[in-house]
């Protein structure tokens, strides 16, 4: 019956997608969407600046092509464009994100239609279009599927959103996209969240999964080899996890869940953002000393209660240690893609912070990821400060174009924001995408070092 259920949805998520025009779309909704494309543009270009990243690229040897290595400094084919962006938008864990879905719509969507918007040099309405469709689309698959216990939501759920943006893109009708969809829901993967935590990069790879399953479940429906059979009631919903249709139409075409997404001015799990946010706020009181720190004490929900590892062997591991993430927080002030990792006073103060479950914290869950933050000090003193969700999230404190733009400057040069800026204010009215997509790859190697 569920896959009944999620096969009768998906066709009409599949009908939605293909009418999706942006001129019926709300102004502050495409001005949201700007926001969210300059954050992936600028992201992922940080991301390829990492000398890993650089390597990746190389050891993949793709011939060049018509699709933008974002930051990357050349041009290859748009399936390789797709996975290795989506890679590099992932790997500093400063990418956009849903508390609602559960994870990262965007990330999931965006890398396959902005590979194959440059590859068919599409309109900049029908890109524009195809990135709301693939970021809604996601976000619906997250918020209707609870993963296991110990899954990891990159790869999963989020596939789906790859293909109706790329199946938009297309001009497939509806039921072409539902197809894709439906097919894409079959794609996803089975990872676990301790990859993340123990620093194996194969959880960035999960991205670049989604994004070349994408491209192929959108072929698959212009080939005609697609069909909707409500796969996501069997994959996501009895292999990796539960899974309620219901969620996939829910206020379909008045609820933008582009627009209740957050921001990330920490480079590390959005977990960990609440702690590091309250501990900004200490250090801010006359009493704060950070030399006479004697313990900290994190107080938060159930969902990050686990990440309190203090013997991180990487950047990956560190971003998913909320020790790691207090301890430079109170000692730098802040938490950045080139924190150091070996600083012998950061591990010490790791060591002495305690990371637990806090039942009242738990219960606000979905619509608070709040923590709660005691410092200790040596006289005897302490302070705390709560905080009801990271800074960031569109319910509290939500960052605007300055203050985002202002973020990625202090880590990109400056006229590569500028650039990612001005192509998300216009590309709902460009003509053509080609040619503005591939200025992103960056030819100059100063601004790509």
């Amino acid at each position: 019956m569920n896959r009944e259920r999620a096969a009768s949805a998906t066709a009409d998520l599949g009908a939605w997608v293909s009418e999706l025009d942006v001129t019926g779309v709300p102004a502050a909704v495409l001005d949201r969407l700007s926001l969210v494309l300059l954050d992936v543009v600028g992201v992922t270009a940080l991301g390829a600046s990492l000398p890993e990243q650089r390597a990746l690229a190389d050891a993949w040897n793709a011939p060049p092509g018509p699709a933008p290595l974002i930051g990357g400094g050349r041009l290859v084919t748009t399936d390789a464009a797709a996975w290795l962006n989506a890679v590099a938008l992932v790997s500093l864990e400063l990418d956009e994100g849903h508390k609602y879905a559960k994870g990262h719509p965007a990330a999931h969507g965006f890398p396959a239609v902005l590979a194959l918007a440059a590859e068919l040099d599409s309109t900049g309405p029908d890109t524009a279009a195809a990135l709301l469709a693939a970021y809604e689309v996601a976000a619906r698959f997250g918020r209707a599927t609870t993963l296991r216990p110990g899954a990891h939501p990159h790869g999963s759920w989020g596939v789906p959103g790859a293909a109706a943006g790329c199946a938009r893109l297309l001009g497939l009708p509806p039921g072409a996209v539902a197809a894709a969809i439906d097919t894409a829901a079959g794609m996803g993967i089975a990872g676990h969240f301790d990859s993340a935590t123990q620093g194996n990069p194969v959880r960035n790879a999960w991205l670049g999964a989604s994004a070349t399953s994408g491209l192929a479940a959108a072929r698959m429906a212009v080939a005609g080899m697609a069909r909707t059979t409500g796969t996501a009631a069997l994959s996501l919903g009895t292999v990796l996890g539960e899974f309620e249709p219901a969620e996939l139409t829910a206020d379909l075409g008045t609820r933008w869940d582009i627009s209740r997404g957050y921001f990330k001015r920490h480079a590390s799990c959005s977990f960990t953002h609440p702690a590091a946010d309250a501990v900004l706020e200490l250090r801010a009181h006359p009493a704060f000393r950070a030399d006479g720190i004697t313990h900290v004490l994190v107080e938060t929900h159930v969902l990050g209660a686990g990440l309190s590892d203090v013997d991180w062997s990487n950047r990956l591991s560190a971003m998913f240690s909320t020790p790691f993430v207090v301890a430079t927080a109170a000692l730098t002030g802040e938490v950045g893609p080139a924190s150091p990792l070996d600083d012998a006073d950061v591990r010490a103060l790791a060591s002495r912070v305690r990371l637990v479950e806090a039942a009242d914290l738990t219960a606000r869950l979905p619509d608070e990821r709040a923590a709660r933050v005691t410092v200790a000090f040596d006289d005897g003193a302490s302070l705390t400060c709560e905080v009801p969700n990271p800074v960031g999230d569109a319910d509290h404190h939500p960052l605007t174009e300055p203050d985002l733009a202002g973020l990625l400057e202090s880590w990109l040069p400056a006229h590569v924001v500028e650039r990612a800026a001005a192509l998300g204010h216009a590309l709902p009215g460009l003509p053509r995408v080609g040619a503005a997509l591939r200025e992103l790859a960056g030819t100059d190697e100063k601004e790509l070092s």
